[in-house]
């Protein structure tokens, strides 16, 4: 008999193995060079970036928490989710000194194209992206956010990439009414170890592909790729800008630094860098 504690307690969310995943993610000429997992800790990205800080985690480090209880997202918000419930990980990267500075806004772009499209394949259920970094899922009709992205610079050239999806939520677990799951979606397993090794896959292979591209967009394939997949574009929205007011228009395109061009009603083409994007119904 298991005890409430224990990692066995809920036997549909089984733990990760790092040692079945280790060997499978690392190799002398990969991109991931060291993989972790803990039970449990307050953000993932907040541990690499200190240890990164510390002199204690080098490029293609990968931390995996089996829970967050502080996990953060864009603006602040908190991510949080019952243990062995989602994908809750972080890598630590060295884009520079190949990417330049106005180029590393598309690292989070080009995470969310690789989750995306990793979920997809090994999850089996249709995904989006909501400008800049949200991963979409259609439940009961109705759009629904299961996953996000945050990227943090950490000095010295690295930036801390996290990547959070809930896979199993049920209904009654998720933190709010518009959120979502792979499970909810329908999805053909929610097996996370297939799922990981998709996502940190993908993940490795389009990182490869824009770093050798110098970061530029259009040669590595990553803006062709995120239009393609982006939910935002040619639809009204409703932006919330940093620090207060707000900007409604139709949002028509991205441009070369990853901004959304949104073109208000008066006809000015508006690009942000930042906002909380609202996608509001065509009436």
């Amino acid at each position: 008999m298991t005890s409430p504690g224990s990692r066995w307690s809920d036997l549909d969310r089984p733990p990760l193995s790092a040692r079945a995943l280790r060997p499978a993610m690392i190799w002398p000429e990969g991109l991931w060079t060291q993989l972790e997992i803990v039970e449990s800790t307050g953000s993932t990205n907040a541990d690499l970036a200190e240890a990164a800080r510390a002199g204690r985690a080098s490029a293609g480090t990968v931390l995996v928490a089996e829970e967050q209880t502080s996990g953060r997202g864009r603006l602040g918000r908190g991510w949080s989710a019952p243990p062995r419930s989602g994908l809750f990980f972080s890598v630590l990267l060295q884009p520079e000194p190949e990417v330049t500075t106005e180029r590393l806004s598309w690292l989070p772009l080009l995470a969310g194209v690789a989750t995306a499209t990793a979920v997809a394949r090994a999850g089996g259920v249709d995904t989006a992206l909501k400008w800049p970094n949200d991963l979409l899922v259609t439940v009961e009709g109705e759009e629904r956010k299961c996953g996000g992205i945050l990227a943090e610079r950490t000095g010295h050239g690295t930036v801390v990439l996290g990547i959070g999806v809930n896979v199993s939520l049920r209904a009654d677990e998720l933190p709010v009414p518009h959120a979502g799951s792979l499970l909810l979606a329908g999805a053909v397993s929610t097996d996370r170890d297939p799922l990981l090794r998709a996502v940190l896959r993908s993940l490795a292979e389009w990182y490869t592909r824009w770093l050798a591209a110098c970061g530029d967009p259009a040669a590595s394939g990553v803006l062709d790729a995120y239009v393609a997949g982006c939910a935002t574009l040619d639809r009204p929205v409703r932006a919330e800008l940093p620090g207060g007011g707000e900007l409604r228009g139709t949002a028509t395109a991205l441009d070369g630094e990853g901004r959304l061009v949104v073109r208000a009603a008066d006809g000015t083409r508006h690009p942000l860098a930042a906002a909380d994007i609202v996608h509001l119904r065509t009436t």
